[in-house]
């Protein structure tokens, strides 16, 4: 099983950016998908998921409005658009695959598979 996150980069305060999690040897349809965070000497957190059949998103607050998350079920494949990008949101982004329940999609340990994080830079 592999989960590759791709698109990372260095951009400024207030662009766009799409992550994508490209993933091999699952079938992403049967898993709930997230994108989680980490920073510098930070706690990874949870950024985004988003449900089996892609009828249900879920956002951290900081986020919410600014990113979303969106699927291809028919392509493996799993993206985060980022927008208004903040320097706060500079961090290894990692797509990671879930097999509970909907009430826990937004745990760490709900996920069981992940992959190996892409770096976003925000810079002010």
């Amino acid at each position: 099983v592999q989960l590759q996150a791709l698109g990372g980069g260095l951009v400024q305060a207030g662009d766009s950016l799409r992550v994508s999690c490209a993933a091999s040897g699952l079938t992403v349809s049967r898993y709930n998908m997230g994108w989680f965070r980490q920073a510098p000497g930070k706690e990874r957190e949870f950024v985004a998921a988003i449900s089996r059949s892609g009828g249900s998103t879920y956002y951290t607050a900081s986020v919410k409005g600014r990113f979303t998350i969106s699927r291809d079920n028919s392509k493996n494949m799993v993206y985060l658009q980022m927008g208004s990008l903040k320097p706060e949101d500079t961090a290894v982004y990692y797509c990671a695959a879930s097999a509970g329940i909907l009430s826990t999609i937004s745990t760490i340990d709900a996920y069981v598979y992940w992959g190996q994080g892409t770096q976003v830079t925000v810079s002010s």
